[in-house]
């Protein structure tokens, strides 16, 4: 018989270990869960304490490990000691309701001498509460505020409620988290342990789930325990890029044992099979299952097992317990289950307003129900859930409305309204409007989702019709900002219940697009904005303006489908209506688009030409230039205007940056990885494009690919970019995004242009412009110069004639060295003789005058096969090597090698490049090195690179060694 003793856990052994189908889990037997509920009182071999783990919880945890998981207690074992060594590690215990997973948690803390422990318990009922459980952990550290940059600072001070006035951005909060847990553990490792991670605020998970990917050489380890729903097959989750331990149930023969060693009385075999079966080798129901039996059933009943899952049946077994409570405890324990927070000061003041008496608490306690401490427990979170949803709906009312009563005002408005509006039986205008001015709180906090859903059950409590339109337009928007469309659009349904003025119409029009914008970039959204601006338009021109630009922008994402009920609409409608003056940098954007797509590139270019002008100034609001400067960039690219886009792209980087806009910053980092590329410095492009990924992984969303694919395609590597192009096209014909397919395929076809193979690449440049009336600005155009090399390599020019027509009528009307070099490579391309050299040494002068050192390479590229071709080997072996030694150190690998192969063909032997000390540097190394020779810091360099200062540290340490120097200034 086995004893169980109540520092002890029957366990079964590993059923082994692997990869899950979608997560990374590692599969492992549970421990039960909480300790003093699941052992027997017969043994008391070891000695338990308590572990102060932050300044507000205590969790009693055992130093034993944990019976039946030595395998499992060692990889725990092997984390802490290798934080103990300087290394940073992040595990998720993912299980279903009462497999065990608190209980490793347990034993992690008390296995962690010597470190600083923090614990976060989230509660379901804090979810939408901004960073509610980000102030669990970090408040305690709030003293090291201060050694974080002062974006950083702020944001995170704001987000904690510590009094900032910056509103706070989500990268900017998940730096600051990197930042302050790096500095926390100067001094001793640190260990954050997250219990129930499913129920942290969307923002807490988020900066929580960043900083765990960002760790490297802090010393910190975090530990999250996460439910996996008992109905979910293993794998079937989403995947959450962390490592995994996968909890699951006992094997048959330990979950016999454990049941036998509490299970009462004599034994049917009958009804331990039936409650194994039922269990499913999960600790907590083989503990619960057979106290709802009776005498007569655990002696012989019979019955067939249920198929519901293992947590109904636990939660029904809760239930019956509740049920056989004293009418005050049951009060008392609806009162915990409202209050997330377990003050038992609150309780006690709460209980004594709803008339329960005191020994209520010692009988929910008694119960085995909760534990009462410096905080009220309960046994476990689906006691909480029992509890609530079995009292009746005016009881809840009723508690929330005293729950509301004893919260301080000053102290905890939020929740204070929060239990107002819960405790409300009807429209109550005072309750909404508290729950308006926690709104504002929460979008102050950088809680956009707290806010939209303070203003959601706002706008049900509001009396007044009018004002309710109004609230729920403010919470549609709110939800747009929060990234759940689906509310939004709910919220926008509510508004149009109401009587509707034209304005309004168009507000919620102009709602609509946007959403729809923002959901896939189709070719939906412009006529939706179409449709909202000329709604706008007669209350209110400045924003109707704005939202034609829109529609432009739109239009560009949305690709050849747009132009029936998109860019040609909103140009006539914008020349219809008067410009404001003095006329606004975008006034005369939107002006200058307008005359392009009505009257053609030649006669629009002089007012694009103020325009960027204008948009290059002083007159450009920091907010303006946030919003358009991504558009303003892609005009520049119209007018082969590379200094302009250059400058205006380092601007929106700058601006994104300084203000945080994580919304803002994969676009600018992807323009200015653009500008990189063309200028001929691949590494650092790559380093945005890396960066475009982590900031979208910070916030949550999707992050183009665009920037890596123009890397991967100038780097000439096939495998990468065709894998990057299938992604792309993968997720933009889900959305239709019409422009996505035509960047892929011009992708493709500068690289089997850098390849060689000039049928795929004429094919894939033809297909990237064909379907377009007017050509856009940009990638359109690039494909037709890949088209017209590609046709011309393969020996048939005549039929490249129409597309450098097309070409011609856009480079010559802007006149740019860029547009000079580029049209006179095309044009030689497709001659003989005289002309064609003469247009050939045109296209080198043009285009060495330029940075654009990747276009004058191929300059040179296509002029020494010409001159190859025609018998003159000695003068195209100079400018063929000038090609060669550009693309090699541009790491532009496909145009190198084909002009290696045309070296080859006149008779010179390509040398292998020596690899000097550089090449000994990672790409993240070299990153750190330029950086650091641009004289930033280690914090401004880890904010750059999304790097904690430490990691910076580490990382500078093996750059030292690499180089053979022992200082920054000698890097």
């Amino acid at each position: 018989m086995l004893i169980v003793t109540p520092n002890t856990v029957a366990v079964g052994a590993s059923r082994g270990s692997g990869p899950g189908s979608r997560r990374r889990y590692i599969r492992v037997q549970p421990p039960c869960r909480k300790t003093e509920q699941l052992c027997s009182p017969r043994r008391s071999d070891h000695k338990c304490r308590t572990t102060a783990t932050n300044r507000t919880a205590h969790r009693v945890v055992t130093q034993v490990p944990v019976f039946g998981r030595t395998h499992e207690c060692e990889l725990l074992d092997g984390l802490l000691d290798a934080v103990r060594g300087g290394e940073s590690r992040v595990l998720t215990l993912r299980g279903a309701p009462g497999v065990g997973k608190t209980r490793l948690l347990e034993y992690v803390m008390a296995k962690a001498r010597g470190f600083k422990v923090a614990l976060v318990t989230s509660v379901q009922s804090d979810m939408e509460l901004p960073y509610a459980g980000l102030h669990q952990l970090c408040a305690p550290m709030s003293d090291q505020l201060d050694t974080l940059p002062p974006g950083q600072r702020d944001a995170l001070g704001g987000a904690l409620g510590l009094g900032s006035k910056r509103a706070p951005d989500a990268f900017l909060v998940a730096l600051g988290v990197l930042g302050l847990l790096s500095e926390a553990a100067r001094s001793r490792p640190l260990l954050c342990v997250v219990d129930d991670a499913q129920w942290l605020d969307s923002a807490s998970r988020q900066s929580l789930e960043f900083t765990a990917r960002r760790l490297l050489a802090e010393s910190v380890a975090i530990v999250f325990a996460a439910r996996v729903p008992d109905e979910e097959p293993p794998g079937g989750a989403e995947p959450t890029a962390l490592p995994e331990l996968l909890i699951e149930g006992l094997p048959d023969r330990d979950a016999r044992a454990l049941l036998r060693s509490v299970l009462p009385g004599p034994w049917d075999e009958r009804v331990l099979t039936r409650i194994l079966a039922e269990s499913r080798g999960n600790p907590l129901a083989l503990l619960e299952l057979p106290k709802t039996s009776t005498p007569v059933e655990l002696a012989g009943g019979f019955g067939l097992p249920s198929d519901r899952p293992v947590g109904d049946h636990i939660q029904n077994a809760y239930v019956r317990r509740i049920a056989g409570l004293t009418e005050e405890a049951r009060g008392f324990l609806l009162a915990a289950a409202v209050d997330p927070t377990g003050e038992p000061a609150l309780l006690r003041r709460a209980s004594e307003k709803l008339g329960i008496g005191s020994a209520a608490a010692a009988d929910a306690e008694a119960a085995g129900l909760v534990r009462i401490g410096d905080r009220v427990r309960f046994f476990h979170p689906m006691v909480r859930s029992a509890v609530y949803w079995a009292a009746s709906s005016e009881d809840r009312r009723r508690t929330h409305r005293a729950l509301a009563e004893v919260t301080a005002p000053a102290a905890d408005p939020d929740r204070r309204a929060w239990h107002a509006a819960y405790g409300a039986s009807g429209p109550d205008e005072p309750v909404a409007a508290e729950l308006e001015r926690s709104a504002g709180r929460a979008q102050k906090r950088g809680g956009v989702a707290a806010a939209a859903a303070f203003l959601a059950r706002a706008v049900e409590l509001t009396p007044d019709p009018v004002r309710r339109q109004d609230r729920a337009m403010a919470a549609a928007r709110a939800a747009h900002e929060a990234g759940n469309p689906d509310l939004a659009l709910h919220l926008l349904s509510v508004v149009e219940t109401g009587s509707l003025d034209e304005r309004r119409r168009g507000e919620i029009d102009l709602a609509r697009a946007r959403i729809a914008f923002t959901s896939n970039r189709g070719s939906e959204a412009p006529g939706l904005l179409l449709e909202a601006a000329a709604r706008i338009a007669a209350h209110d021109i400045e924003l109707a303006r704005e939202t034609y630009l829109e529609v432009v922008n739109a239009a560009i994402f949305a690709g050849p489908q747009a132009y029936d009920d998109g860019q040609y609409e909103a140009a006539r409608a914008a020349r219809a209506m008067p410009t404001p003056q003095p006329p606004r940098p975008t006034d005369l954007l939107l002006d200058g688009l307008a005359q392009r797509i009505i009257e053609g590139h030649t006669a629009a270019v002089p007012s694009l030409r103020v325009a960027m002008r204008a948009c290059a100034g002083p007159d450009l609001s920091s907010e303006d230039g946030l919003r358009w400067l991504w558009l303003i960039c892609v005009t520049a690219v119209g007018l082969w205007d590379h200094e302009t886009m250059s400058v205006l792209s380092a601007r929106h980087l700058e601006l994104a940056r300084d203000t945080g806009q994580a919304t803002a910053l994969p676009f600018a980092l992807t323009m200015r990885c653009v500008v990189h590329v063309l200028d001929g410095e691949l590494t650092e492009a790559s380093s945005l494009a890396e960066e475009v990924q982590t900031v979208a992984e910070a916030v949550g969303t999707a992050a183009p690919i665009y920037g890596a694919l123009f890397v991967a395609a100038w780097r000439g590597r096939e495998e990468e970019c065709i894998d990057l192009s299938e992604r792309a096209d993968d997720g933009v014909e889900r959305r239709g995004e019409g422009v996505g397919p035509v960047v892929c395929r011009w992708a493709r076809a500068l690289l089997y242009n850098s390849l060689g193979r000039y049928a795929e690449a004429a094919e894939a440049a033809d297909m990237a412009s064909r379907e377009y009336i007017q050509l856009e600005m940009g990638i359109p155009v690039w494909a037709l110069v890949e088209y017209i090399e590609a046709i011309a390599q393969i020996g048939t020019p005549g039929r490249a004639a129409d597309a450098l027509d097309r070409l011609t009528e856009l480079t010559q009307a802007s006149n740019t060295d860029w547009a000079v070099g580029i049209e006179a490579r095309s044009r030689a391309l497709l001659s003989a003789g005289a002309e064609a050299e003469s247009h050939y040494l045109k296209a080198i002068d043009a285009l060495d005058r330029t940075r654009l050192r990747g276009e004058a390479a191929r300059a040179h590229l296509v002029y020494g096969e010409w001159l190859r071709r025609a018998g003159h080997r000695h003068t195209a072996r100079k400018h063929l090597l000038i090609a060669h030694d550009l693309f090699v150190a541009m790491d532009m690998q496909g145009f190198a090698q084909r002009t290696a192969r045309e070296l080859g063909a006149t008779g010179e032997t390509v040398r292998r490049q020596p690899e000097g000390t550089r090449s000994d540097l990672t790409p993240k190394e070299f990153q750190i090195v330029r950086l650091v020779r641009e004289g930033l810091t280690n914090p401004e360099i880890g904010a750059r690179l999304i790097l904690s200062p430490r990691t910076v540290e580490w990382h500078l340490r093996k750059i030292f060694g690499k180089l053979g120097v022992t200082s920054r200034r000698q890097v």
